[in-house]
């Protein structure tokens, strides 16, 4: 039997005080961040009074003229109001662009020498300015897209049906993930100001 080795000792020693005071300094690290629901009561900028569900609630957006960016403002309108309709004197407002892209996914060959589509996607991006609406300023402006899927049959009714449900299924995303960017620039702009 033979006798520790001091030196593998004194380095392991060393090893062991170098983690314990990294893992002491990221936990200060992290103690230092704020993580707080976006939803919650509390209000997303710093000197408001009202909650951040209120401040959603007081976006006014403009009209759009596509029916898959009208899907896309209607269900923003449910988000910000939580069913309650756009609001009569916004306190942003908030323009809002969609576009749309439908691709053919996968080719299929048939009895004859053309392929035929039998699977496609629908891309919606939404592009936002969100500017006050009293002074006119622009608060902030994003852009997002999102991507759905759809089979085509050989039916053309039924290959027409499942395109637009595919972009109601992207208008619907598309809404959500543009309300919690909002959510987010807001709070970003109540903190810069």
């Amino acid at each position: 039997m033979s006798l520790p080795d001091p030196e593998k000792t004194d380095v392991s020693r060393v090893l062991r005080h170098i983690a314990l005071a990294g893992l002491i300094g990221s936990l200060a690290l992290v103690s230092a961040c704020t993580v707080r629901p976006l939803y919650s009561n509390a209000p997303l900028s710093a000197g408001s009074n009202t909650s951040a569900n209120a401040e959603l609630a007081s976006i006014g957006i403009e009209p759009v003229k596509t029916r898959y960016a009208q899907q896309v403002r209607n269900n923003l309108i449910f988000g910000f109001g939580r069913g309650a309709g756009e609001p009569a004197s916004p306190a942003y407002s908030l323009d809002l662009s969609v576009t749309e892209a439908v691709e053919s996914s996968a080719l299929v060959q048939v009895g004859t020498d053309q392929d035929e589509p039998t699977a496609g996607s629908v891309t919606l991006t939404g592009s936002y300015l969100l500017h006050d609406a009293k002074t006119g300023a622009a608060i902030a402006s994003g852009k997002r897209s999102i991507t759905s899927s759809f089979d085509r049959p050989r039916q053309e009714f039924a290959s027409y049906r499942a395109q637009i449900d595919a972009e109601n299924r992207a208008a619907r995303e598309l809404a959500e993930a543009l309300q919690l960017s909002i959510a987010q620039d807001l709070v970003r702009a109540g903190k810069a100001g």
